[in-house]
């Protein structure tokens, strides 16, 4: 897929380009502060030197839509307006329905299918369980060999680490890694890291969810394993906070145009942090999301100033 230079055209064609034309300029805040000469940030994996964009899609929900033509439509755009931005990473799950289906699907009518980075997980016990659910995720994602597969929320982990370990040597997963959205799973997260050595770990993070600064972070960085972030908006109720507040002024500085790249460049402010998943079901916010891995990032100093008027509000 050619990619789209907004340099070269208005703003009525950009949003003609998007899809957006009759939903105006104040619903896509983010769309013009980031189209530019430039590319979408990358970050190292660390376990192969290899670079990922900082910002993807998960998705829990939003892509559970069982074939719904209308809504597989929209979906499709969602994915061409992300992959357009540089972003490549889908996150999916045997867990969240017709998703991996959807994906599939989906990507296999785009000309940019082998380009996406494409994360599923086994989420079941049992050794030839494990196998035959991951084998099912290959076919519904239309996958022969599969970028990242992961221990969804540490599930019979210790019989399917051996399975992954396996399978990366034998070249039908490329990584392999391990993920759960909770604060109190991060001690076993750490301690698997530390014996397993995963190239991967996916864990919550938020501007109000901190709980990983304590030692989580650290322990990736020192055993060399890429971080995936999800529940990065706190399902929703970051939004919900929010609520018909303005954006602080000072914020333009990092080119910060919504209240969405507002919670995802604090989370890229950490450098430990590899890909931020959020999801969505919408272009235009698929569009302000891609605006976040883009420009200017807070220091340590204006990330902590972003959590404190947060916690204000």
């Amino acid at each position: 897929m050619k990619k789209f230079n907004a340099m070269h055209y208005s703003r009525r064609q950009i949003l003609q380009f998007y899809g957006l034309s009759g939903v105006g300029l104040a619903i896509t805040p983010s769309l013009f502060s980031f189209m530019k000469n430039e590319t979408i940030r990358q970050r190292v994996i660390p376990s192969s030197g290899k670079k990922l964009p900082v910002v993807g899609i998960g998705t829990w929900q939003t892509f559970d839509v069982d074939g719904d033509e209308a809504i597989m439509a929209t979906l499709k755009q969602v994915l061409n307006e992300i992959y357009s931005l540089g972003g490549t990473v889908i996150d999916s799950s045997p867990m969240y329905g017709s998703s991996e289906a959807t994906v599939g699907q989906l990507t296999a009518a785009l000309p940019s299918q082998d380009e996406f980075f494409f994360a599923t997980k086994v989420w079941i016990s049992g050794k030839q369980a494990g196998i035959d659910q991951m084998n099912s995720s290959f076919q519904k994602m239309k996958r022969s060999a599969m970028d990242l597969m992961q221990i969804h929320n540490l599930v019979d982990w210790e019989t399917h680490v051996k399975t992954l370990k396996a399978w990366k040597e034998q070249g039908k997963i490329t990584y392999w890694g391990l993920t759960h959205y909770l604060d109190s799973a991060h001690a076993t997260l750490e301690k698997i890291i530390q014996q397993e050595k995963p190239d991967f770990v996916q864990f919550n993070y938020s501007i109000r969810a901190r709980h990983a600064e304590q030692y989580l972070f650290d322990t990736c960085e020192k055993y060399g394993t890429a971080v995936v972030i999800n529940q990065p908006f706190e399902s929703g109720s970051l939004f919900r906070t929010v609520k018909d507040k303005e954006l602080p002024a000072w914020v333009g500085e990092y080119g910060i145009k919504s209240w969405g790249q507002y919670f995802l460049k604090f989370i890229l402010s950490n450098e430990t942090v590899t890909c931020v998943i959020p999801g969505t079901s919408k272009p235009n916010h698929a569009i302000d999301n891609m605006g976040a891995g883009y420009g200017a990032l807070p220091d340590t100093k204006g990330r902590e100033k972003m959590a404190a008027y947060m916690n204000s509000l």
